[in-house]
């Protein structure tokens, strides 16, 4: 088409829609001056019989909102977003930054009504010399329009249709403009606008713009802040001062066309704007809030996130974990959680006197509440980053896979109390008990049934105990010295599957999510696990029987104010008088035959046990009092069966090797000790002497007394065949085991 057809089919365009809209809009269009154009009149009527100028409703979904994570006490410790906006009202912003953006981008703003006919002709006279839709000569109310729109696009294509440069999409803003017009009062409409613009730096919404920019609020924006920001709103992208050099020099420039703009328009004087042009540009570059990274909590962080996404309890917020991660980014969510900031320092402070976030091992630690299942403390000795040279960590280290973790440590001998609640629960009493040889090799393969029915025992492995401890050991002399040989042969009386369904009532599952690892080394704690599952199966012992699936948060409040609370969903794991007996067992392994009696207790009544995996390749403790239970890794991320934790420095001390006694177990003393100060004690409920006092069946032989022999030295044995897993990274473990064999003997 010609030149002047082009001219001439836009012009007619144009001059249509601003006749229409100046009728419907209520203002006069007398007196505008436009080129004179040959045959005009034509591209009017054209233009006319097809625009529709009825006025259209606009949906206005919710404004992307950050959600914030408080603590239990309701103090921030880390927010999650999409976009980083902070919406507030006209009232919290200074009202020179309304002056600012009010005089560089619709200075008519209170006297127009949705289209300004005087900034659309000026815009109309440049896109016909252009060709085109150079200049959008757009209101504040079209602005607002516009960034509605583009919010609402959830694909690259709806974002680059409400970004077209054609008069369709002109025509459609201004309609929904005149509806806006409409429903709010201008006040309304610049409180939207401002709380909707992107600013640059990551920065939408005024208020996220004054503290991203200047560290501040928007109501105490000044006059240089606010021509900044004013002029920042054009061209965010061109003039993002945290670009560089360049995009700062552009930003500088657009401060100074605002103030002499505001100058022309009187609302300043010139003094103060040459004045406010002589200052520095003033950008902090201040860190935006949020993300895990940023939080004092990281790994907290990381498993409130997770269990957003993955636990059914959340369903209500999306049906798949991207949907859900979309509204948990741009819900404007107030997460409540059950971190208490006392007892999280409490973990951080014991880990961090023994073990130094240099050092290759890693010690790992989780708080738990009996009877709530809450998770009050999440802490390690490894910064949470990237920096492979600082030596911190990328993943979870105290959860699972599930919640960000990594595959675990081979928990040792804390999984004896598993065996140790399977024998009581059949019938056992605390002097019941058997024989335990210095070595013990399954008379048969039949000897040991996984749960599917199929006989692992492996006749050609004998267990051993590290300091050959053996003769007759009761339940409580067999558990306060940890010996491996009286655990494995229980085991095979009381049935390896029953010992794994006890295990897994108290919500044990392995760390990487595979399926628990079902051989006679069970016993032993062949499989990887982390710390949050351990503290919550040794929670329900201190719970009396309740096993409550581990919580990490207990309201979530929606950007309306609407509260839902989560509570505990605890379940009858143990007889109540069974979980007694083993709490009453387990307070042994602080005494002078058990194997914490170098640490000591911590002064009220408690209950727990070391766990040392084959040849120091990880240590652990776990324990409990009524009321707080708390667990303890120690291994190398790098790979604990290669890496061991023998002749290594920890925490600027040389071990020639390190047992769960050494530095988990004081870890843990020294945590509970200091999370429960203030909090009354509470004692254990006494055993039920009358069903679980004295033996019965398994009484100790006339010549042998059933009492602990002292050594209190049994743990770790031999390993067979290699390998039986490599805990610890992201990568995790070898695969553990053939079709029949204990794979590992572990101890203390």
């Amino acid at each position: 088409m010609p030149t002047r057809g082009i001219f001439r089919t836009e012009v007619g365009r144009g001059v249509a829609l601003l006749l229409a809209l100046g009728v419907a809009g209520g203002a006069l269009v007398a007196g505008i001056s436009l080129p004179a154009v040959g045959g005009i009149g034509v591209g009017i009527v054209t233009a006319s019989n097809d625009l529709d100028i009825n006025p259209a409703d606009l949906v206005e979904p919710p404004l992307p909102e950050k959600s914030t994570v408080v603590d239990a006490n309701g103090h921030q410790i880390a927010q999650f977003y999409d976009q980083y906006r902070v919406s507030v009202s006209l009232d919290h912003v200074a009202d020179v930054m309304k002056t600012a953006i009010i005089s560089i981008e619709d200075y008519r703003f209170y006297e127009h009504g949705p289209i300004d006919i005087e900034g659309t002709v000026r815009a109309l006279s440049k896109n016909v010399i252009a060709g085109g839709v150079s200049q959008g000569g757009s209101s504040i109310t079209q602005q607002y329009v516009k960034q509605v729109l583009l919010n609402k696009a959830t694909t690259k294509e709806e974002q680059e249709q409400a970004l077209q440069p054609s008069y369709g999409r002109k025509l459609a803003e201004l309609r929904y403009a005149m509806g806006l017009e409409r429903k709010y009062s201008k006040d309304q409409i610049l409180e939207k606008y401002l709380n909707i613009a992107y600013f640059g730096a990551g920065a939408n919404g005024i208020e996220a713009a004054a503290k991203r920019f200047f560290g501040v609020s928007a109501s105490r924006l000044n006059l240089t802040q606010a021509a900044t920001l004013a002029g920042a709103v054009q061209q965010p992208n061109s003039t993002d001062p945290s670009a560089g050099k360049k995009s700062q020099d552009r930003l500088r420039a657009r401060r100074n066309t605002v103030l002499d703009r505001m100058a022309e328009l009187k609302k300043i004087t010139p003094e103060q704007a040459a004045a406010a042009k002589k200052k520095p540009l003033g950008y902090k570059d201040t860190p935006l809030p949020g993300g895990c990274e940023s939080s004092k909590y990281p790994y907290f962080c990381m498993y409130v996130r997770a269990d957003i996404l993955t636990n059914p309890a959340f369903s209500a917020f999306g049906k798949t974990a991207d949907a859900r991660d979309q509204f948990l980014k741009r819900g404007g969510l107030t997460i409540k959680t059950t971190l208490d900031p006392k007892m999280q320092a409490a973990a951080d402070k014991a880990i961090k006197d023994r073990v130094y976030a240099t050092d290759n091992p890693v010690a790992s630690e989780a708080l738990v509440v009996p009877g709530t299942g809450e998770i009050k403390a999440m802490a390690a000795s490894r910064k949470y980053g990237t920096n492979k040279r600082k030596k911190q960590i990328s993943y979870n280290v105290v959860a699972n896979v599930a919640h960000g973790g990594g595959t675990g440590f081979q928990a040792g001998s804390t999984f004896k109390v598993f065996t140790l609640l399977t024998a009581l629960k059949e019938g056992w009493k605390l002097n019941d008990g058997i024989q335990s040889p210095a070595g013990y090799t399954a008379p048969g393969y039949a000897a040991f049934k996984n749960c599917k029915g199929q006989s692992i025992g492996d006749p050609s492995h004998t267990v051993t105990n590290d300091e050959g401890s053996g003769g007759f050991k009761t339940l409580q002399t067999g558990t306060w010295e940890s010996v491996n040989t009286f655990f494995v042969s229980l085991e095979q009386k009381v049935g390896l599957c029953n010992v794994v369904k006890t295990a897994k009532s108290l919500g044990i599952k392995r760390a990487d999510g595979q399926a628990l690892q079902e051989f006679e080394g069970f016993t032993l704690g062949i499989n990887e696990m982390d710390p949050v599952t351990v503290a919550s199966a040794y929670a329900a012992i201190g719970a009396r029987g309740m096993y409550c699936p581990p919580q990490a948060i207990t309201s979530i409040t929606d950007r309306n104010g609407k509260t839902t609370t989560y509570k505990p969903n605890c379940k009858r794991a143990l007889d109540p008088e069974v979980a007694d007996a083993a709490a009453h067992i387990l307070t042994g392994v602080f005494g002078p035959s058990g194997t914490m009696s170098a640490v000591g207790g911590i002064g009220r009544d408690a209950a727990g046990k070391t766990g040392t995996s084959d040849d120091s390749s990880s240590a652990w403790f776990a324990g409990f009092t009524p009321d707080l239970a708390g667990a303890v890794s120690l291994g190398d991320p790098r790979g604990a069966v290669k890496h061991k934790l023998n002749n290594v420095t920890i925490g600027g001390t040389t071990y020639g090797s390190v047992f769960g006694a050494d530095i988990s177990g004081r870890i843990w003393k020294y945590t509970m000790i200091d999370a429960l100060k203030g909090i009354p004690a509470t004692d254990f409920t006494p055993v039920n002497t009358a069903r679980f006092g004295g033996c019965g069946a398994g009484c100790a032989p006339h010549n042998e007394e059933p009492t602990d022999n002292g050594q209190g030295q049994n743990d770790p044995g031999t390993t067979p065949g290699g390998p039986i897993g490599d805990p610890g990274g992201p990568n995790g473990g070898q695969p553990i085991g053939g079709p029949k064999g204990t794979k590992g003997t572990l101890g203390r």
